[in-house]
């Protein structure tokens, strides 16, 4: 009797994906869709500062006169002074940025995760701290929002959208939304929550806390951004951007971008919705016709925000917050686009 010899190892790791693949399909499950274009390196990108800030770099809020960025090692938030792109502050904190920053009403709003999780309010002139206990974030990879009149969090274990009056800090009005929601934005007098749990996004009045509307989206939604006319959600679950119609709430358009994961981040500037992942720092998808213009992979990424004529961008492991000018990106991008 003969014996068969085992195929070489190369063989079988494609025996082995091929009827991985085989089984996805006949389940019904399908792969994350990859990008409609080859990603260019970051590298091509070259940045006008680079600042280092801490163990780790997230979250990026832009008032008129700086950019705040949240760290650990140290747990606080810096401000950077977008004239001489040069720290001109630290403000320490007794737990980690975990949850966004929030700029409105003479403050920085900070929501961080410890022992206990609390909100910090960052006082923009003096650089003072206040805590507000009893409202901390539900989990970390959340968000915090501010509208005309309030703050905006999901606090305790989810499923609570909290109102926070910001002078006395007081929770004004407590609004049940569906548990795995984390995320709120205010945008064109709603407050619009995701569900990271599911998929679909919770509409709030921002007036009164009525619940309008339930919107279902891609798997996994978590971070998003106005602009456009558009609400735009980013799906953690397939790595997908999508579009709703801001005045209808009506969903109009599924981007496949190919960067499913935690993590990321999404702002709208000059016609361009810009996201950024680990790994793939950033990605520009055209506002207008939802046309995926150009991505950049590379090594960075996880938190972005655009003002004074730039995007910032972090770079979490490597504890840095990196400035491009905007214009120039654009014009990488323009210029790769039409060859």
């Amino acid at each position: 009797m003969t014996t068969a010899r085992p195929p070489p190892p190369l063989v079988r790791r494609r025996a082995l994906a091929a009827a991985a693949l085989l089984v996805l399909v006949a389940s019904g499950a399908a792969a994350a869709p990859g990008p409609k274009r080859g990603a260019r390196p970051f590298a091509e990108l070259v940045p006008t500062a680079v600042i280092a800030l801490g163990k780790t770099a997230d979250w990026v809020a832009i008032t008129d006169e700086a950019v705040w960025v949240g760290t650990t090692g140290p747990d606080a938030v810096h401000e950077i002074d977008p004239r001489t792109n040069a720290r001109i502050a630290t403000v320490p904190l007794p737990g980690k940025p975990c949850a966004g920053l929030a700029a409105g009403f003479g403050s920085l709003w900070v929501p961080l995760c410890g022992r206990q999780n609390v909100l910090a309010r960052v006082d923009l002139r003096t650089r003072a701290v206040t805590w507000l206990p009893e409202r901390g974030p539900a989990a970390s990879e959340g968000g915090i929002t501010a509208s005309a009149d309030s703050i905006w969090l999901v606090a305790g274990h989810g499923g609570k959208l909290i109102r926070i009056d910001p002078a006395s800090g007081e929770v004004r009005q407590a609004i049940v939304v569906p548990r795995g929601s984390y995320n709120p934005l205010y945008a064109d007098g709603r407050i619009w929550v995701t569900r990271a749990g599911g998929a679909e996004v919770t509409l709030v009045d921002a007036e009164d806390g009525a619940l309008q509307a339930t919107i279902a989206v891609g798997p996994g939604p978590r971070f998003l951004a106005a602009g456009g006319g558009a609400v735009w959600t980013l799906n953690q679950g397939d790595g997908s951007l999508t579009r709703i119609d801001a005045g209808t709430h009506a969903v109009v358009q599924s981007v496949a971008l190919g960067t499913p994961g935690p993590g990321g981040d999404i702002r709208v500037a000059a016609g361009i919705v810009w996201t950024t992942m680990q790994r793939m720092p950033l990605t520009a998808v055209d506002a207008a016709s939802g046309a995926l213009l150009c991505q950049w992979a590379g090594p960075g990424g996880d938190s972005l925000g655009i003002g004074h004529g730039a995007i910032w961008l972090t770079d979490l492991h490597a504890g840095t917050v990196s400035r491009f000018e905007l214009a120039g990106v654009i014009a990488r991008c323009r210029g790769a686009e039409a060859r």
